[in-house]
């Protein structure tokens, strides 16, 4: 009797415990997003803040008081003489050329690749597989894979090259082959991504439309541009929105294959942060660079998310 007590003591506890969260109840909701928001701001809020906090303060991982700098470290990246300023937007423009030439192939030629596949063709499921694969691979593996594909001297396409009696090209050390070599592996690691996206979205469109305006005598761009295009268009939000975010990511693939050359012409913006925070020890102007970029990142995806939606509200009109 005293342990069935004792039970129904410690189960009226814990009712009491759960009672605001019982079915039905308004805070239920907040019960299973309770650690996700534990998770979030841990590793996401408390990171953001505690960066801009060493942003505004001589940070010195020596010392045991760190000075208020204000927007110092920030002012630096405005004023033209200092090589905070010189350095941070080049590798911007660096990072933004990468961007305007990755972000269209990476998009359309997925949407090609899908539409490819998609069609019933003999051994589809197994390009599907093929083309995806090299998602998987870690950004290191593909750096290494890649700066052994074209070496300058002993890379597998400057080998063939030379026993076709042609000359060898310097894809790590020029330019523009150092960008042709970057674009060239970030396509083959991540464009199956996209396709998978792009192929799941093909698959969930009617196929009484296709039926329709073949019944009309419709083209085969007429169905692409009229019926494909635009079911596509949430779809193609979503890709180009983190396509973006990705390519602003840049980092490791110029940082194994090219080391950021030459001359500093394919280093990136993130490769510059890291280099001002733990090659330089410049802890408070690289926590500024990073929050400002992150900021410009923040007002980009606004834009496109309104730009790309308003297209999307109007049909693409």
């Amino acid at each position: 009797m005293n342990r069935s007590g004792s039970t129904r003591h410690e189960g009226g506890r814990r009712r009491g415990i759960l009672a605001p969260f019982s079915e039905g109840s308004p805070l239920l909701p907040y019960l299973y997003l309770l650690p996700h928001a534990v998770l979030f701001t841990v590793f996401i809020l408390y990171p953001i803040g505690f960066g801009i906090y060493v942003s505004v303060h001589r940070w010195d991982i020596l010392a045991s008081h760190q000075p208020f700098a204000g927007l110092e470290f920030y002012k630096r990246l405005f004023d033209p003489s200092t090589l905070q300023f010189q350095f941070f937007w080049r590798t911007m423009l660096n990072t933004a050329l990468f961007v305007g030439l990755s972000v269209p192939l990476l998009v359309f030629g997925a949407l090609s690749m899908a539409m490819l596949v998609n069609r019933p063709i003999f051994g589809r499921g197994f390009f599907r597989a093929v083309f995806f694969m090299p998602n998987i691979l870690a950004v290191s593996v593909v750096g290494l894979l890649w700066r052994w594909i074209l070496d300058n001297q002993a890379g597998l396409v400057n080998v063939i090259l030379s026993d076709a009696g042609l000359p060898k090209v310097d894809f790590i050390t020029q330019q523009p082959w150092a960008w042709v070599s970057i674009l060239v592996s970030t396509l083959w690691w991540t464009i199956g991504f996209n396709m998978v996206i792009y192929l799941a979205a093909l698959q969930g469109i009617p196929s009484n439309y296709y039926e329709a305006a073949d019944l009309e005598g419709a083209s085969g761009w007429a169905k692409f541009r009229y019926i494909t295009w635009p079911m596509l268009s949430p779809t193609t939000l979503f890709v180009v929105v983190t396509t973006v975010l990705a390519s602003f990511q840049l980092f490791g693939q110029p940082y194994v294959i090219t080391g950021g050359g030459p001359s500093r012409t394919t280093e990136s913006v993130l490769m510059y942060i890291t280099e001002e925070a733990f090659t330089n020890y410049q802890f408070s102007s690289a926590s500024a660079m990073a929050t400002l970029f992150g900021l410009i990142m923040l007002l980009f995806t606004i834009f496109q998310f309104r730009t790309m939606a308003r297209d999307i509200g109007t049909g693409g009109k």
